[in-house]
């Protein structure tokens, strides 16, 4: 089937559009009041492990604002969940996992599980997406870093610093190696699988790796994502999203990904030289930003897409957007794409 709206995909591969394609990180979710109505029937993982709540959430954003892309309702700790991981998703805490992994002994619990058996829920949503959607725009499907995911699963909860897993990555490298190889094929099956049901792209999110030193960050993030976009860039474009890895961009822009993701540190400037000018980017408008009135929000994207230029380009966030922006900013931000007029 061909895609009514295939702008997002053009921009992927680097052909000439006329304008770029828009969509938000976290566009299904917490802003929205119709997706507020839905969290307060069901509980955070309920609404990721049912497939028609997360199908739901998935389009309200597209059928309110009409973004160029869809993504994927779910979470990146679904993986540590299907690898025998226990995790909750706290109530004005976020994540916790009550049983962190911290030595060998931890570590031997985990498993690389077959993810049609422990996330088959998320391919059910995809199915289930796909048919809403009709064609109209393509579906992203995401997954978190493995170096974002050791994360969490060594420090139990979130955090500033995470120091608990610098310390275990510096103090036992080997458990900190074999957990990321686990988190690593795990996620390469799972993100394999949601392309075999109909993912059109995907994401992968390193949101922690700017905790990283840039050395650090080869060792315990980069090799692993490169793995993960060597699995699947013959089969699905890969973007990759660095939060503070601006300085990996060089070495991300050479791995195969379609597109980097920018956050709103790095101007559009340093990332198109950075990234050596070639690939196309993603970003980077500040998610703050859009608390910013809806005409300043209008110029502002104006800007940044002429500052990154039309072609090579998806219009995003530089991270999440919050949950405390109107609705009509958000609108503002997608409306400010698509009347978008080059120079």
């Amino acid at each position: 089937m061909s895609l009514k709206n295939d702008l997002f995909l053009k921009a992927l591969k680097g052909e000439t559009v006329e304008r770029p394609p828009v969509w938000m990180m976290r566009q299904a979710g917490r802003y929205l009041p119709e997706f507020m109505a839905i969290k307060e029937k069901y509980d955070f993982f309920t609404r990721c492990q049912t497939p028609e709540l997360a199908s739901e959430i998935t389009v309200q954003p597209i059928r309110r604002y009409g973004m160029d892309a869809a993504i994927l309702f779910s979470d990146i700790l679904v993986i540590p969940q299907a690898m025998n991981i226990h995790v909750e998703m706290k109530p004005n805490f976020g994540p916790y996992l009550p049983n962190p992994i911290r030595n060998q002994k931890d570590l031997d619990s985990v498993i690389v599980p077959d993810v049609h058996e422990t996330l088959g829920y998320v391919m059910e949503a995809i199915k289930a997406t796909k048919e809403k959607l009709n064609d109209e725009v393509p579906l992203i499907g995401f997954a978190g870093s493995p170096w974002t995911i050791l994360c969490y699963c060594v420090q139990g909860q979130g955090s500033k610093t995470f120091d608990k897993a610098k310390e275990l990555c510096f103090t036992q490298p080997v458990v900190a190696h074999e957990l990321l190889q686990k988190i690593t094929d795990t996620t390469i099956a799972y993100l394999k699988a949601k392309v075999a049901a109909g993912v059109n792209a995907v994401q992968v999110f390193d949101s922690w790796g700017g905790m990283l030193s840039p050395t650090d960050y080869q060792e315990f993030s980069w090799q692993y994502i490169q793995q993960i976009i060597d699995a699947l860039k013959d089969e699905a474009p890969v973007i990759v999203f660095g939060k503070g890895c601006w300085f990996a961009l060089g070495d991300m822009a050479k791995s195969g990904a379609s597109a980097l993701g920018v956050d709103w540190t790095c101007s559009a400037r340093n990332a198109r030289y950075l990234s050596g000018g070639k690939i196309t980017l993603q970003g980077n408008f500040d998610p703050a930003r859009l608390l910013s009135p809806p005409a300043e929000i209008k110029k502002m994207v104006h800007q940044m897409i002429n500052e990154f230029g039309k072609d090579s380009y998806v219009v995003n966030l530089g991270h999440g957007i919050l949950p405390n922006v109107p609705v009509e900013n958000a609108k503002a931000f997608i409306d400010a794409v698509k009347e978008y007029k080059p120079a």
